[in-house]
Formats: C-alpha cells, structure tokens, sequence
C-alpha cells in the first residue's frame, strides 16, 4: 500500500454545507472532583471525513472516544453529535444516536454465548430484520477479514487478533454514519493491520465519517488525513 489515501477534508459535493458529525465547543472532561484530563477541547468531524486520534497513553483518547459516544457527558462545554446537542438529550434520543455509530474496542466486548457469525450479525437483528435480509452480507464481511472458517466458533475459542476482526465486523455490518475505533489494529500483525485500514478507507468512501484512535504512526502514515493529537489535557489538529 505505497500509494497514500487523500482522506483529509472529507468534503462532499455539498462542500461546507454539510452539518457536522461531531462538534466539541471548549470541552472539559473530569472525573469526580479530581483535576480535568481533558481540557478546552474544540474540533469537528465533518460528513465523510476521515481522522486519526493519537497521543501518549494516559493523554485521554478513551474518554474523547466515550464523550462522542455519548456514554459519558462533558464537565463543561458543548458537545454536539449528528446536529443534536446532548446536554439536555432524552433516552430515546440517545438511543437513536448511538444506533448511527458503529464502535471497536480495545476490549472487544463479544458476546461469549455467540458464535462470530451471530456476534457480527446480533446490530442488525436488534434493528428487527430477518436473517434472510443479512446472511450473505455477514458471510462476505466475515470472509474479507480472514473469518470465513471461524464463523460458527464462539469468542472464546478466537485468538486475540481474531477477536478484533470479529470485533471490526461487529462495527461495520450496519454501515454505520460514523465509526469510532480504539486501537483497531493493536493485536493484528502489519501485514493485517494495512488490510483492515484498507477497509476503513473503503467504508468512508461509501461515505462513513472515521475517527480511528492509534499510536502506530507506521499505519497512520499510510492515509493522509487529518490527526486529532492529545497531549497535556489540550488537542492540537494536524494536517
């Protein structure tokens, strides 16, 4: 993969136009009443855009992640996701946010009851579709991540590399509007890891907004886009 991906503007044929995926207005995270571990964070992810998210560990990559995610709420600030602003956000609402992002975990989060197959297929029967609606589709994607053989093995019998491409899968299968990814790439081997970020390029051409949070600054330098840098509680942009 020589060749370097232009993911950086994300601008559509809209341009400028587009609201924001994701807006943060002078954010403030703290846990409890110790100090803020992030601080003044102002950025936003526009409509087909693609990102990386990177800083030393402990610089709070996780809890941006979390705060888009709206499973945790700023200390102060604004933050905005799909045009809604969550302060004051029903759970309903909530809900229907969430189901518009698609998310990877560093700890996977599988289902050990599950086999891979239904792992990655369980977003869309929540959404209520018949399996005869999915079942080729989760067959194909579970294929194109090296799991075709593994796809009726449940979570425990996977190896950690597995799990994260099981995991990937999970994230992509409903195509969500905006994928959010900690360390997707942290237990695949290189050769691996390009493969998979050649699927994240894939899924933001068909128009999914990326955040991907790395320290693996070999991967990032195969995409040129956009990076969200954390260091001392503040966020610069590059690129």
């Amino acid at each position: 993969m020589d060749a370097r991906t232009d993911r950086g503007t994300g601008n559509s044929l809209l341009g400028g136009m587009d609201e924001p995926v994701v807006r943060f207005e002078n954010v403030g995270m703290r846990y409890g009443v110790g100090p803020e571990v992030l601080s003044d964070i102002s950025f936003t992810i526009a409509p087909h855009s693609f990102q990386f998210l990177t800083g030393p560990s402990g610089a709070g990559k996780t809890t941006l992640l979390r705060l888009i995610l709206l499973s945790v709420r700023p200390s102060r600030g604004l933050v905005s996701v799909f045009g809604e602003e969550v302060s004051d956000i029903s759970s309903g609402a909530l809900t229907s946010l969430r189901r518009r992002m698609g998310v990877v975990f560093q700890d996977f989060r599988l289902l050990d009851h599950l086999t891979t197959y239904e792992n990655v297929a369980l977003p869309l029967r929540v959404q209520g579709r018949a399996e005869t609606s999915y079942r080729a589709e989760v067959v194909e994607l579970l294929r194109w991540v090296g799991l075709g053989e593994r796809m009726h093995v449940l979570p425990p019998l996977l190896s950690g590399g597995e799990k994260q491409r099981a995991a990937i899968a999970r994230a992509l299968i409903a195509r969500p509007e905006l994928l959010l990814a900690d360390e997707p790439t942290g237990n695949v081997d290189p050769q691996l890891g390009r493969r998979l970020l050649r699927l994240f390029v894939e899924l933001n051409r068909l128009g999914t907004s990326v955040l991907i949070a790395t320290h693996d600054f070999a991967l990032m330098d195969l995409v040129d886009a956009r990076r969200f840098v954390l260091g001392n509680n503040r966020l610069r942009i590059e690129g």
